[in-house]
């Protein structure tokens, strides 16, 4: 049977306007005072005076109501185990990256998968994100487990043509296999369309070539194919360490932009993620390029994650400057902590420390591209806003919330002040999944003393998987002595 909630007279909404943004073609704006009224899954009104029929009342005052966020690039299966191993490291002889000297180091068991998925699925939810791209190795009875959470799952496949390692930490070895990339291809497609028939109506897919510096042009290629067969994305690692530009110009010529566009693969629909080192970024000399004028006239889009580079010295030259020239670009966690509203406002502080300029990576930018903006590049127009006829994927924050005042803007106040802190209830596809700040539907002890047990084992091993034999306090010694 149909079921109605009334979100009602609510303090703050932020609402959609079709009729607002820049260029007319709609964007988010302040209500005060009006109801927000789902029915099932689907958003029926956003407006004062609501006078339909109500299963369930909520009382909106001391609210704020705002879309669900979209959290377009995720590695839930394994980033939650780095906590408190990488957060300092990088590869000094290997462009600051830790992707290719610790990445292989610290991979947790694939039986963690699991219990780390769920840990960062429960600070996704905590912090409003509603909907996620899983960026994982495909396994056994992944969709069920991220669909058990109640959240919106897109599934995003990895698979290869090889794999990386170093043996010196100066030089990157690529291990190939064109056979194992083209078998990830076809268990991708497995759980696509697994996910496809999930009875939820939540559950997605997404084609994922790793990385352009591991995978084939045969395999690019085919998995562009298949995603514009399917009408879906397709998401692949590309630009994102000095190596991996140093690798295809070295291999092609081209600098990875040029070498996806002489593919033909750069295309709206396909989502590039980091996308930090064209031509013309300060770390690189590569002046006969155009790789952002590519990316414009591509329609590609970009998925940016600045927390996890951050920590590496690195950023994107800069958001600001991508999404003024209409990079369809939305934001992703990538690393620990999946705490969406933290990375939005690590992505304004990148911002403007990159271009120089405190009105680059503006609140209103950065706010777009977490909710519309994300959902618009995974090929969505149902989520990221509220308006009659989305998906009900709502999140309420108490504008009571001391870090929330004095409130004069409430965005301001969340993003820039008060945090996770201040997220009461969250909604997926009208179910409530957070209820008073507790995500019902992950049990947090048990998952993060699990999650623990799997640290450890990674932990134990490490000095077997690193190439100079170092011990864990080597690599990573803790932060003061004295410890153990």
């Amino acid at each position: 049977m149909s079921r109605t909630t009334v979100i009602r007279n609510a303090d703050w909404v932020v609402a959609w306007d079709p009729n607002g943004g820049a260029d007319g073609d709609g964007g988010h704006a302040y209500r005060k005072g009006i109801d927000v009224v789902f029915r099932d899954h689907e958003i029926v009104h956003v407006g004062a005076g609501y006078a339909g029929p109500a299963d369930e009342t909520i009382d909106g005052a001391g609210r704020l109501v705002l879309p669900g966020f979209v959290d377009v690039h995720s590695h839930p299966s394994s980033e939650p185990g780095n906590k408190g191993l990488n957060e300092e490291l990088g590869s000094p002889r290997l462009g600051q990256s830790s992707l290719y000297e610790y990445m292989p180091v610290f991979r947790m068991l694939p039986e963690g998968a699991a219990h780390a998925t769920r840990f960062a699925i429960w600070e996704m939810l905590r912090s409003g994100v509603t909907t996620f791209c899983d960026l994982s190795g495909a396994r056994d009875g992944w969709v069920e487990e991220v669909a058990e959470t109640g959240i919106r799952g897109v599934l995003c496949p990895m698979y290869r043509s090889a794999t990386w390692t170093t043996r010196d930490g100066h030089s990157v070895v690529y291990d190939w296999d064109e056979a194992a990339g083209e078998r990830g291809l076809e268990r991708a497609v497995q759980i696509i369309d697994e996910a496809d028939r999930h009875p939820s109506g939540r559950m997605s897919g997404m084609m994922g070539p790793s990385q352009i510096d591991t995978c084939t042009p045969a395999l690019i290629r085919e998995s562009h194919r298949v995603a514009r067969e399917r009408g879906i994305t397709m998401q692949i690692h590309a630009a994102q360490s000095v190596v991996e530009f140093n690798e295809m110009t070295r291999r092609h010529g081209m600098t990875p932009i040029e070498w996806l566009d002489d593919l033909g693969v750069l295309t709206a629909g396909t989502i590039v993620s980091h996308g930090i080192f064209l031509n013309d970024h300060p770390w690189l000399h590569w002046p006969q390029a155009d790789d952002f004028g590519r990316l414009v006239r591509s329609g590609a889009a970009v998925a940016h994650c600045p927390n996890v580079f951050w920590r590496r010295g690195i950023a994107l030259n800069h958001v600001g400057r991508y999404m003024n020239a209409g990079i369809p670009l939305g934001l992703g966690t990538d690393t620990f902590p999946h705490n969406f509203l933290h990375e939005m406002e690590i992505a304004m502080v990148a911002g403007r420390l990159m271009s120089g300029d405190f009105t680059n990576a503006s609140t209103a930018q950065i706010f777009h591209a977490a909710t519309v903006g994300g959902a618009r590049v995974i090929g969505r127009d149902d989520i990221g806003r509220l308006a009659p006829g989305c998906k009900a994927d709502i999140v309420l924050v108490d504008a009571g919330h001391p870090y929330m005042q004095p409130l004069r803007d409430p965005i301001r106040s969340l993003i820039y002040s008060a945090g996770d802190r201040a997220i009461t209830d969250v909604f997926v596809h009208g179910r409530r999944v957070v209820e008073s700040g507790e995500v019902r539907t992950v049990d947090i002890a048990a998952t993060a003393a699990r999650l623990n047990e799997f640290q450890q084992v990674t932990i134990s091993g490490v000095r077997q998987r690193d190439w100079a034999g170092r011990t864990i306090d080597e690599m990573a010694p803790m932060v003061f002595p004295g410890a153990g």
